[in-house]
């Protein structure tokens, strides 16, 4: 049989093999036997199910354009979903490093041009020599995927790019939420403010009216001292409140990749505070806990180190390679023939005394293994909790709304009663202070409840994994452009224009 068959049946023979044996376990998603059975009666109370608003968009359920327009911004310019986004192209890359490997690892091209000076003394013929010798080669060096090595290293990668797009998303489910708990946080200490300044004036009305009965004679100074002593303790809460508009406003334009700022966008719906008793969900809950981005990550970081697990396995066994080589000299010697070799064959190495290096590193990657299967399940259920709890404060501050609506209704009552009856003289000033105070105590318990209940509306969209969805892409173009100049990414940034939805 010619050698050069000999060699192709070889070669041949080694791919057939190769890949054939994927060492490590295959992954299995972990168990979660709680789950098909949960209810939360505080869910149920506080979701419906209909196909709108869509929950990956659940901010339109307020129906507030300045909102929509806020968390445009936001995906647009947030710095914290810059960096996610660039995390997910820094997976992609780590993945066609990972694919690489099925390809030969050494392709080496080499060349040199050496001059010799020889001098040789001793023997019967000594003599003096200077010559160049020239060479080229090729090499190739391809350690086949006998034991899946490779395959398990790209079904890594292939999973932490998709832990990469799921954390992305995340990413958005935080920012989405933390944007509009931000904005009615805004509205509400907007709000709190108007109410300060309408009871100081209120207050200030009483402690002017006070005065001048004194300075007639016509009232104790016991009165005029309580009215002012209301009155300052009213006007004193304004600046503290001045100062949360102003900070919440800041908290608001980092968020939306701005510096501190007036935001004029905000001068429509000052102080306005909505309320909304139920989620609007599009499947069960225990399944959008499942679907949750910070959950899905979970999965993947599972099944990116399942796959390692093989990658370790691998160093048991002998590493099976293919070896070639194409070499050409040749020297200015006259009487020295050039040479072409043709070299090529398989060769095998294999650790056989590892003294537990590779046992122990197997080890490693299953113990690793088993705690991010602890940390997949506890995410799952503190996903289930936080959305439990949020449900809870919902409904319950839903209840407590109905309440303080009546308070403020009849503290608005007393304060009207109070005036008339001093007025009449039929009760003393104290009752009217007492009124005055329990009147903006109630009206500030009322906002601050009503954004309670927005908050905890919120939490639970962000709880059950709602808002992953954005219509920007996963780099802006002036990020695009700056990576491609600086840098071939090849055909990659044009997939960064689609983003992750």
């Amino acid at each position: 049989m010619p050698h050069t068959i000999r060699l192709s049946l070889l070669l041949y023979g080694a791919l057939g093999l190769s890949g054939c044996v994927r060492l490590g376990p295959d992954f299995q998603l972990p168990a979660l036997p709680w789950a098909a059975n949960w209810k939360s009666q505080p869910l149920a109370q506080a979701t419906q199910q209909k196909t709108q608003p869509d929950s990956r968009q659940w901010w339109h359920v307020f129906a507030d354009p300045v909102l929509d327009h806020l968390i445009a911004e936001a995906d647009a310019h947030n710095a914290d979903l810059e960096v996610a986004g660039l995390r997910v192209m820094e997976a992609r890359a780590q993945l066609g490093i990972a694919l690489s490997g099925l390809y030969p690892q050494l392709q080496q091209v080499n060349g040199a041009s050496l001059y010799v000076d020889r001098n040789q003394w001793g023997g019967t013929l000594p003599k003096d020599t200077n010559f160049w010798q020239h060479s080229a080669g090729f090499d190739l060096g391809w350690e086949l995927d006998f034991w899946g090595r490779f395959s398990r290293a790209i079904e890594s990668a292939d999973a932490s790019w998709f832990a990469a797009q799921s954390n992305y998303e995340n990413v958005l489910v935080l920012l989405h939420a933390q944007v509009a708990q931000t904005y009615y946080a805004l509205r509400t200490a907007e709000a709190r403010l108007r109410i300060a300044l309408s009871n100081a004036k209120l207050q200030k009305r009483s402690f002017e009216i006070t005065e001048k009965l004194f300075n007639s004679g016509d009232n104790a100074e016991l009165d005029l001292q309580q009215a002012k002593t209301q009155y300052l303790g009213t006007l004193s809460t304004i600046p503290d409140f001045e100062a949360q508009v102003a900070s919440t406003r800041n908290a608001l334009s980092t968020l939306i990749g701005r510096p501190p700022s007036a935001l004029p966008e905000l001068d429509t719906n000052t102080g306005v505070v909505p309320l909304i008793d139920r989620a609007v969900l599009q499947d069960v809950p225990v399944n959008l806990l499942l679907r949750r981005p910070d959950v899905r990550t979970a999965e993947a970081q599972v099944a990116a180190q399942s796959a390692l697990i093989g990658v370790a396995e691998a160093d048991l066994y002998p590493s099976i390679s293919l070896l070639g080589s194409i070499v050409w000299s040749t020297t200015s010697l006259s009487s020295t023939p050039n040479t072409l070799d043709l070299v090529g064959g398989p060769t095998l190495s294999w650790n056989v005394f590892d003294h537990g290096r590779i046992t122990n590193n197997v080890r490693v990657q299953d113990a690793r293994l088993q705690q991010l299967i602890v940390i997949y399940q506890d995410s799952v259920r503190q996903a289930a909790r936080e959305a439990d709890d949020a449900a809870t404060g919902l409904v319950k501050a839903l209840e407590r709304d109905s309440i303080l609506t009546e308070a403020s209704i009849a503290a608005e009552r007393s304060v009207s009663l109070a005036n008339t009856q001093y007025r009449e003289g039929y009760s003393d000033f104290q009752r009217v202070l007492d009124a005055q105070a329990a009147l903006f105590a109630q009206q500030d318990n009322y906002l601050v409840n009503r954004n309670t209940a927005v908050n905890s509306l919120i939490a639970l969209y962000k709880a059950l994994g709602g808002g992953w969805y954005s219509s920007q892409p996963l780099l802006d173009p002036a990020t695009r452009q700056q990576m491609q100049q600086r840098t071939d990414w090849g055909n990659l940034l044009d997939e960064a224009k689609e983003g992750v939805n």
